[in-house]
């Protein structure tokens, strides 16, 4: 039976996979962004995590790389600490596995929108 999808503050829609401290090394999330939506500018401290993508399109930002466009069987490597967002620059869902090593843990998000000072 597939877990439940909830929507995780970033600005996109989660199913946990596999995420457990029994498996302390890796965890897997199915991510959904809605067309026309951008996650928020974010970070996980002392994890990496791969962008596998699975349906839709998308432009994905990482660190001070250029952006980048995504489609079905890219994959994009973020290191840990550094900031990243995805956008749906689509018309369907873009869904994609999150895999972080090691596992996601609430703790380590940083919400960098949030963290930015007023203009």
């Amino acid at each position: 039976m597939m877990p439940d999808e909830y929507y995780f503050e970033e600005g996109c829609f989660i199913i946990e996979l596999h995420n457990t401290p029994a498996d302390p090394a890796v965890s897997v999330a199915r991510a959904r962004v809605e067309p026309g939506r951008t996650t928020r500018w974010h970070s996980l401290a002392g994890i990496e995590e791969r962008y596998l993508i699975v349906e839709g399109s998308g432009r994905v930002e990482v660190g001070d790389l250029a952006p980048r466009d995504v489609r079905p069987g890219d994959a994009v490597r973020i290191p840990p600490g550094c900031r990243q967002r995805i956008a749906n620059t689509g018309t369907v869902d873009l869904i994609f596995l999150a895999v972080c090593t090691p596992r996601f843990v609430a703790v380590a998000y940083r919400d960098l929108d949030r963290a930015a000072p007023a203009p």
